[in-house]
């Protein structure tokens, strides 16, 4: 029992032994799990580079390449004839290899040069359904297309199939996207769609609604690939990230860059609007990498979190 009538610092010195013992045995523990708990925030933070690994069609295949300091310099791999986007992370080399929404569910090859040497690496994608989507659209010369509206989609589908391709080398690619705009998802990758009932492509990108006028940033820095107005996308940006990484931002009703410019995280490139085929505002935003449109979700963990 503590006495005060005596100066603290004599009470201390009287201290029974097993107490003093058991308070350096606790602050000790104390410390450990204190170090534990950072140690295990850290390896988190460490792995937050990488995107979510999703083997199937749409998805994106996460595959190791073997540790950074054994390999003389950053790996190459192509995915068919297509470079592949290679990342370090927790001292191990990834392919981090974007998947078409048509890829044949089973075994696939991935060709890998790591120091002079080829070699192939098999990895399984995995099949999966993707709902429906029917969507109603009043201007019916969007569905059925006039002689002249069919040759300017077809063109434009061509320029667009180049740019996705596009590859420029680069060293600080951001895997970590933040969402463009912020508001409710009203069509997700993926979905089987009918417009008029009758059959189209799949929705290969996120829809978010928001009203027309809506800032619409980057989800990361990167380069101005292109922009342009076109007859289904509307006004449309393309942001290069390096590496094979392309975001696609489309009916927007203003664009605020231009092709070549850089841009940062965050920056406002845009507004959204309803060009283009579309049946209200909203923000139809896509994910590139090695040439296939990927699920933007797996970009962004907070969302994919949220609704899986």
């Amino acid at each position: 029992m503590l006495n005060p009538l005596k100066p603290v610092s004599l009470q201390k010195k009287t201290m029974h032994p097993l107490i003093a013992t058991t308070s350096r045995i606790c602050f000790r523990f104390g410390l450990f799990v204190l170090a534990f708990a950072f140690a295990f925030a850290f390896s988190g933070l460490a792995h937050a580079s990488l995107p979510q690994s999703s083997s199937v069609p749409g998805g994106i295949a996460i595959i190791p390449l073997g540790s950074v300091s054994a390999s003389a310099g950053t790996p190459q791999t192509w995915f068919g004839d297509q470079p592949v986007l290679v990342t370090a992370d927790h001292e191990l080399w990834y392919a981090v290899v974007g998947l078409p929404l048509d890829a044949t569910p089973g075994s696939h090859e991935l060709r890998v040069k790591i120091g002079g040497v080829t070699k192939a690496l098999d990895f399984v994608v995995n099949p999966k359904d993707y709902p429906e989507q029917h969507i109603t659209l009043e201007d019916k010369s969007k569905v059925q297309l006039s002689a002249a509206d069919l040759a300017r989609a077809d063109r434009e589908i061509a320029v667009i199939k180049e740019l996705k391709r596009h590859w420029r080398a680069a060293q600080d690619t951001d895997l970590a996207f933040i969402l463009p705009v912020e508001g409710e998802l009203a069509g997700r990758f993926g979905l089987h769609r009918f417009f008029n009932e009758e059959p189209r492509a799949p929705h290969a990108g996120l829809d978010v609604a928001v009203a027309r006028g809506t800032p619409v940033k980057a989800s990361a820095h990167g380069q101005v690939l292109a922009v342009d107005d076109y007859f289904f996308n509307g006004k449309t940006i393309f942001v290069d990230h390096g590496n094979g990484l392309i975001t696609m931002y489309c009916h927007l009703d203003r664009i605020d860059v231009k092709a070549g410019e850089t841009v940062s995280k965050g920056q406002p490139i845009g507004l959204s609007g309803k060009t283009g085929r579309a049946t209200g505002p909203h923000l139809h935003w896509s994910v590139m990498l090695n040439g296939a449109m990927v699920d933007p979700e797996l970009f962004v963990p907070a969302i994919h979190q949220r609704l899986r």
